[in-house]
């Protein structure tokens, strides 16, 4: 645990709260809280986004996915800690002292016969908000404890929340975008990682299915397409 919090812990830390001042000092807003808000929201993305790329980057190279990755779950775990400060923090960027209304429309906005926000600001807020629980979830067992008391199996499928999680980010981050008006490279920064994240776990699942249907075939079958291969 100690050789952890010096291998990954503590440069993760330094990391997070390197790029957090660093945007919350170059934001030109006057109002604190939008500039934290801010500031959060990118590593945060940034860092779920490279959890979903060890596992396709160990397939790609033919090594041993493990159930449990040390470096990966610290890097969900500081994206997590990120998300949740974030997420409470973004709470009182928009509406001072009512939350509720990033989910429901006020009473001085015209009518609306249905009273919860279909609009993109209702959308993107409540991709956000239903980030908040799987994440408090996957950081409360992304343990050693966790594992043993659940098993492999049934930790992994609950650490396969993380795809969602993702998704769920992804949609809040874009809605925000087009809401704020965002400069071009935090645009681009975004769209990035999303599709950077996207492009590996779908090569990721194409070899895992190719290998595993190669591995179904008899020997000769599998000796033609090894010789298909090295004539393209």
């Amino acid at each position: 645990m100690v050789r952890r919090w010096i291998r990954h812990h503590a440069p993760l830390a330094l990391l997070s709260a390197a790029s957090v001042a660093g945007l919350y000092f170059t934001r030109s807003y006057s109002d604190w809280v939008m500039r934290l808000s801010f500031s959060t929201a990118y590593p945060a993305m940034l860092l779920l986004a490279i959890t979903l790329l060890s596992g396709p980057w160990n397939v790609m190279r033919r090594h041993a996915n493990p159930v449990s990755s040390d470096l990966r779950r610290d890097l969900g775990i500081w994206a997590a800690v990120l998300a949740i400060v974030h997420t409470a923090i973004g709470q009182c960027v928009h509406l001072r002292g009512r939350p509720w209304l990033y989910y429901v429309y006020g009473p001085t906005e015209h009518h609306h016969s249905f009273p919860l926000r279909h609009d993109l600001f209702g959308f993107a807020n409540y991709t956000g908000a239903a980030c908040v629980l799987p994440i408090a979830l996957l950081l409360a067992t992304s343990n050693d404890w966790a594992l043993r008391r659940l098993g492999a199996a049934d930790w992994k499928k609950l650490q396969r929340w993380n795809y969602a999680v993702f998704a769920l980010a992804a949609a809040h981050a874009i809605g925000y975008l087009e809401i704020e008006k965002q400069r071009l490279p935090f645009v681009a920064v975004i769209v990035a990682a999303i599709m950077l994240a996207a492009a590996m776990q779908a090569v990721g699942f194409a070899l895992r299915r190719r290998r595993a249907k190669i591995a179904t075939m008899k020997p000769a079958d599998v000796r033609a397409v090894a010789g298909r291969q090295r004539e393209r």
